[in-house]
């Protein structure tokens, strides 16, 4: 068996390469891990939305279907750019990812704030969603 994978193992790519790698035919898809609240405010285009945390009243919580929900429509040899709003999720995700047999999983650094920052498109979350969304391990 592999050993375990750990946040040092992930490939980490700035939203560069990430643009690139999107609009190449590279075959890579977008996995958005922000919640849904975050995700329909703005998001980039064509991404898949599978929320790798839940906000509830007792605060974060691991979305416990994740690897399942991913598995349902992504292949375990498929190529993921995995983003969240500024990197940690996605980061943590990507580890789960790859402990599972994800091959080709790679987390954008910065994630979505970069992405709008980087000029690419879209709009910052406000205040608020920032607040309401920020991780907590």
């Amino acid at each position: 068996m592999a050993a375990t994978k750990r946040p040092e193992d992930v490939v980490t790519i700035d939203v560069y390469a990430a643009k690139g790698l999107l609009i190449s035919s590279s075959g890579h898809r977008y996995l958005d891990v922000r919640s849904v609240e975050e995700y329909k405010k703005s998001h980039i285009d064509n991404a898949l939305n599978i929320p790798y945390m839940f906000i509830t009243e007792e605060g974060r919580v691991k979305n416990p279907e994740f690897l399942n929900q991913v598995s349902s429509i992504c292949n375990k040899e498929e190529k993921l750019i995995v983003g969240c709003n500024s990197g940690g999720r996605s980061l943590r995700a990507c580890v789960d990812l790859l402990n599972a047999g994800f091959e080709n999983v790679k987390n954008m650094e910065g994630g979505y704030s970069k992405w709008v920052d980087s000029g690419f498109a879209g709009e910052k979350p406000t205040e608020e969603l920032k607040v309401a969304c920020k991780f907590r391990p």
